[in-house]
């Protein structure tokens, strides 16, 4: 295992030193690793929306789901009982969900307008016009899976 990790440091510095210097291998190291990390949180919102459209097509609630979506309308908030603020977003896929975030457990997004976009875990009810997504904060009880939303980098639980 030394032995090799000895011919890889040997074959990067010569690299290095032959081919445009250790500038060009850190840069070439960082593209690298940025492209293999925005192909992980792609394949991740895949697999994502897969999971909505299951739950849809197979008319299943109560299933945990993680995606990320483009606002296309956002609602007044439903002030009954619990408030929530509720907005819909449109999937890669052409579903839509139905965001209902609980305000009085978790902070409210409050610069959120269509066309932004938005990632969300929490709990898929289905519906015939694409589905619900509640449980998008943490539960005080510990008793449910805990949920988010992400909105411009700041995550709302």
């Amino acid at each position: 295992m030394i032995k090799l990790l000895l011919v890889i440091v040997i074959a990067v510095v010569y690299t290095a030193y032959n081919f445009g210097g250790i500038d060009q291998v850190a840069s070439a190291k960082q593209s690298l690793v940025h492209d293999v990390a925005e192909h992980a949180t792609s394949a991740a919102a895949t697999a994502g929306e897969e999971v909505v459209r299951q739950a849809f097509e197979s008319r299943n609630s109560n299933v945990q789901v993680e995606a990320t979506g483009r606002v296309v309308k956002v609602l007044a908030d439903d002030n009954q009982g619990s408030r929530h603020q509720r907005f819909i977003v449109k999937l890669d896929n052409g579903i839509t969900v139905l965001i209902a975030h609980n305000i009085d457990l978790a902070s409210r997004i409050d610069s959120l307008k269509a066309g932004d976009e938005v990632a969300f875990k929490g709990e898929y009810e289905w519906n015939a016009k694409g589905g619900l997504v509640h449980w998008t904060h943490h539960d005080p009880q510990g008793q449910h899976v805990a949920g988010w939303l992400r909105h411009n980098g700041k995550t709302y639980q």
